[in-house]
């Protein structure tokens, strides 16, 4: 009932990762909190040593970095050791007793080690979530998205991408700052989170939109404002396609261009006409903004 000894697996990259049922969300840095997910010795010690966990501690460190330069809020997990009969509860039948009581086991590896103003949470069960104040948290702050990072992907960072679905908190999967028992179990856990309750991404591809400026539509954003329109999927939209042959008709366009004009943009309907794509209209938006 012990963990098992985890042997070295090459880390997913950005190929590796699943479609995602829901391709259009994006991280906002004014709506997202970081979790590092149960990043304790004790677990990390059943790895290998080897690329996989140089890697996990190398992006986790990243993106901690980004998040607190932002303002965002950072989460840990960390499970106590020697626990109760009474708290361990349903744990006990299937992975024993667990952490022991030893503060090295217990503490936070060293390369990601809580600073001031970082929120450990007591974890109890898979989910952060359960017998937590974490929800309250996160509602009080206003975050109704959540970065997961951390071990293992399949088990309490997947359970946890799941609650936090049930309480409409959109949850960012990062692919290459997870590790799990076996990269099948990791590959599982991406796919379902995937296409069940979260989207997933890779570390470069999330500080990158929590780096990108607030003020400047995205192309998924964009690709939702004109789904709207034409009462559609925003992924079925491709970045360069004609979107006048698409549906979207002079008055569609004329309506389109009268929302970004109230949002701040400075776009005519002859601009937008002369160049129907998401990619052309992107670079229309961004010099909009450069010009204001």
């Amino acid at each position: 009932m012990a963990l098992p000894k985890i042997k070295d697996y090459s880390m997913p990259t950005k190929k590796d990762l699943p479609t995602n049922r829901v391709d259009y969300w994006e991280v906002d840095a004014n709506r997202s909190a970081l979790l590092i997910h149960d990043m304790q010795t004790y677990f990390i010690n059943a790895f290998e040593k080897g690329p996989l966990i140089e890697t996990l501690l190398s992006n986790i460190q990243k993106l901690k970095e980004v998040c607190r330069s932002l303002g965002i809020p950072v989460y840990y997990t960390g499970q106590p050791g020697e626990q109760s009969l009474e708290n361990r509860a349903l744990l006990q039948d299937f992975w024993g007793s667990g952490l022991p009581a030893d503060p090295k086991q217990e503490a936070i590896v060293s390369a990601l080690t809580p600073e001031e103003g970082d929120v450990q949470l007591t974890k109890w069960r898979y989910s952060a979530f359960q017998r937590s104040d974490f929800l309250e948290r996160l509602q009080k702050q206003g975050r109704d998205q959540l970065i997961i990072t951390g071990v293992y992907a399949h088990i309490g960072c997947q359970t946890t991408a799941v609650d936090a679905f049930m309480y409409d908190i959109q949850s960012f999967f990062v692919g290459d700052a997870l590790a799990d028992f076996s990269l099948e179990h990791h590959v599982h856990s991406l796919n379902y989170v995937a296409t069940r309750c979260g989207h997933t991404l890779t570390t470069d591809d999330c500080m990158q939109q929590l780096q990108s400026d607030s003020g400047t539509k995205t192309k998924n954003a964009i690709k939702a404002d004109i789904a709207a329109f034409l009462d559609e999927q925003p992924e079925s939209i491709l970045n360069d396609e004609n979107l006048l042959d698409r549906g979207l008709d002079s008055i569609r366009l004329m309506a389109l261009s009268e929302q970004w004009n109230r949002e701040g943009y400075q776009l005519t309907f002859a601009e937008l006409a002369e160049s129907p794509s998401v990619d052309a209209w992107s670079e229309l938006l961004q010099e909009s903004q450069r010009d204001s």
